[in-house]
């Protein structure tokens, strides 16, 4: 095993979010998400769509998708987490999550309305994979770097995700917006960009797979049981969870704002297609602009941790996203969506970078079942998304206004800046008492 803040180790980390942030931004946020819309209601009024026999609003249907797909994480990690932690096998869950992901993204090459069960379950699939092999990824950074270094490599991770998500969006970009030049039709050049994402997702992939150490057992001398195994060590780490004051005050927080964050990032390109009309080429621009500004926002919110601390920084940031999903509802034309974007991309990578760096400091160090310990991190994300996600498909079903659905979504940054600010409260008061003792 290497010695923490080994540079080659913590580039190798950031080369897995430079590897699979092209998923998120190609298939999650511009290219596949204009053209579902685009083949969904070129031919069907309303943009109903027919999911095996039973009828859905389009947009409806590919929240539910996406939030099944983090239901099946919700079920499932907890269980293999704690398998990994036991049996070393980190490294190898996270290459099967992520062989799954880019095998769907090839899958949604053959994504037309004649496929569409099909496509729409590589989707479901895609992303099932995406959030698999991210939560072993997470899980790694206690590992490689000390409590020192966490805030500065949790952004570097990252900074190099937006950074690889641009590269390949603007490859992509040059395919959609070139396709007449190149001979292709526009459908084909986008299922072309699906394509593309699953090359570039496992190509890079390869790299933190060779180079990321393995896990280390913590098995024992007694004999495992995989059926009841990952309860019996979930149920230990959950009850050390509740022994942690800092980190059992700070999950709530984060699962409230993290509803908010995660929905709105996923739904950002349906609502800027759907209800402000904006063309292909405008929504895929707005995108870079919201990475390109997330790497500054990233970088800056490390520093800013630096001086004025982890709970602190986070506050203003979620009051910040309380502001701007407030706005939403108001966004009446393209021009008001670019200010908003810029605000959301500086805004976006903070509060990732952070609040994973924040969770990292307040589990215990030096200990081998760190993927156990990030599986209730992620799972307590991927729960606020599957939240957020039918929270904002039902409220659109309802009033058939996606402005609606953002309004909701505020109460939630509302209840977690809230309970952001009774969290500082307490770490305050923890540390008189500290100094008090001492």
């Amino acid at each position: 095993m290497k010695e923490k803040n080994d540079k080659k180790t913590i580039w190798a980390w950031a080369m897995f979010d430079w590897a699979n942030q092209s998923y998120n931004m190609v298939i999650t946020s511009t290219i596949f998400p204009a053209y579902y819309v685009g083949i969904t209601q070129d031919k069907n009024p309303g943009g109903m769509v027919s999911f095996f026999g039973h009828k859905y609003v389009n947009t409806v249907l590919s929240n539910y998708i996406l939030g099944l797909s983090y239901l099946i994480i919700v079920v499932l990690l907890p269980i293999l987490t704690s398998i990994a932690d036991y049996k070393g096998h980190k490294k190898l869950y996270m290459q099967l999550f992520t062989w799954l992901g880019t095998l769907a993204c090839f899958g949604l090459f053959f994504f037309k309305m004649e496929t569409f069960e099909f496509g729409m379950i590589c989707f479901g699939l895609a992303s099932v994979g995406y959030c698999g092999g991210f939560v072993f990824y997470n899980s790694y950074l206690p590992q490689i770097a000390t409590v020192d270094r966490q805030d500065a490599v949790s952004a570097k991770g990252f900074i190099y995700g937006f950074a690889g998500s641009i590269v390949v969006q603007i490859l992509c970009f040059v395919f959609v917006l070139g396709h007449k030049w190149l001979g292709i039709t526009e459908d084909f050049s986008a299922r072309l960009s699906f394509l593309i994402v699953a090359l570039w997702w496992i190509g890079f992939s390869l790299i933190p797979f060779y180079l990321l150490p393995k896990g280390v057992p913590n098995a024992g001398s007694h004999e495992y049981n995989v059926f009841t195994g990952g309860f019996k060590e979930l149920a230990k780490v959950f009850k050390r969870v509740k022994q942690l004051p800092l980190l059992k005050r700070f999950l709530p927080a984060f699962f409230f704002y993290s509803v908010g964050v995660q929905t709105i990032m996923l739904v950002a390109a349906n609502f800027a297609a759907k209800e402000l009309k904006m063309p292909d080429e405008d929504l895929i621009t707005i995108i870079l602009i919201i990475q390109v500004v997330a790497i500054i926002g990233a970088a800056i919110t490390a520093k800013a941790s630096e001086k004025y601390g982890n709970i602190k920084t986070l506050s203003v940031i979620v009051a910040v996203w309380c502001v701007i999903c407030a706005g939403v509802y108001f966004i009446a034309n393209a021009h008001q969506f670019y200010v908003a974007a810029v605000f959301v991309g500086i805004v976006m990578g903070a509060v990732q970078s952070l609040s994973r760096s924040t969770y990292s400091k307040y589990i215990p160090q030096n200990i081998p079942d760190t993927a156990s310990y990030f599986s209730f991190y992620d799972v307590t994300e991927k729960l606020s998304i599957v939240v957020g996600l039918f929270t904002f498909g039902f409220v659109e079903a309802i009033t058939h206004e996606m402005r609606d659905s953002a309004l909701v979504l505020d109460g939630f940054f509302v209840i977690g800046f809230l309970l952001l600010l009774s969290l500082l409260v307490f770490e305050k008061k923890a540390k008189v008492v500290e100094a008090v003792v001492a």
